[in-house]
């Protein structure tokens, strides 16, 4: 297999990777084969992953411009995988053009082709770091550059978190991670869930095993569960809810059902 001019020497393209699977999901071009081969996979189990995809992207973008309403100009992304049209940085900065976006990722291409991206953008920077370790993110000279932990961070954890397992102690990350942030600061959440996906879970469960398979596994949790990730934090209205549902721009009953599947929300620090 003859490695892109944009793959990191250090990285084994032979192996999938859960953000290169996503930069395919969406459309992109920085995926390999044996990437796509793991997306078609568990798309055979569940055909609207794209949907869910799509519908995450668009939550995330809609949150990012309430946050800029609401006075936020700093963003910290953890989880930011390989940036495609509409990233934060191009929704805060349209919005709030001195807005400073902090992205986070521990896989190497994400954060390769992320620096490219962000080359010559003074307001912007990456961080290669995960997020099990939330003392290494906030120490990082980037985000002491750009993010002034006393003035309120809006924190983005968008499907990130259920690729977490529970041995990892996904609450105790999110919690540091929150104790570090200045009151009003927001939280911006996705997460993946049986609950809503349009089919038996059973069936989705095919699809949580070909993560399994690429030693990627993904958590399926509950609600409450989910809710649980907003400890500290009072919940913005409509609460959380399902992705279309969270202050759409168009009608949610005019989505694919398979955007309904999982939950987004948002928190504000008190």
């Amino acid at each position: 297999m003859e490695r892109p001019a944009w793959a990191p020497r250090s990285i084994d393209i032979s192996v999938p990777s859960v953000s290169r699977i996503y930069d395919f999901y969406l459309g992109g071009s920085h995926n390999f084969e044996v990437d796509r081969e793991a997306a078609r996979k568990a798309m055979e189990f569940m055909p609207g992953l794209p949907k869910i995809m799509q519908a995450n992207r668009a939550f995330m973008r809609r949150a990012v411009r309430f946050a800029v309403d609401e006075g936020i100009t700093q963003f910290l992304d953890i989880g930011s995988g390989i940036p495609t049209f509409g990233n934060v940085h191009e929704v805060a900065q349209t919005a709030s053009p001195g807005a400073h976006v902090v992205y986070v990722d521990h896989d190497p291409v994400a954060v390769a082709h992320s620096q490219a991206v962000l080359e010559g953008n003074a307001g912007t920077d990456v961080v290669a770091a995960d997020l099990r370790k939330p003392q290494e993110i906030l120490a990082a000279p980037q985000v002491r550059r750009l993010i002034d932990l006393n003035r309120p961070v809006a924190l983005l954890l968008v499907a990130i978190l259920h690729f977490v397992e529970d041995a990892d102690d996904p609450y105790g990350a999110v919690a540091e991670l929150r104790d570090a942030l200045a009151p009003g600061s927001l939280l911006i959440l996705t997460h993946a869930s049986y609950e809503g996906i349009p089919l038996p879970a059973e069936r989705a469960e095919g699809t949580v095993g070909v993560y399994k398979d690429i030693r990627n596994p993904l958590i399926m949790r509950s609600r409450e569960k989910i809710a649980q990730f907003f400890e500290g934090y009072d919940m913005v209205e409509p609460g959380l809810v399902a992705m279309p549902r969270w202050r759409p721009d168009t009608a949610p009953e005019d989505e694919d059902p398979y955007a309904f599947s999982g939950f987004a929300g948002v928190g504000r620090k008190a």
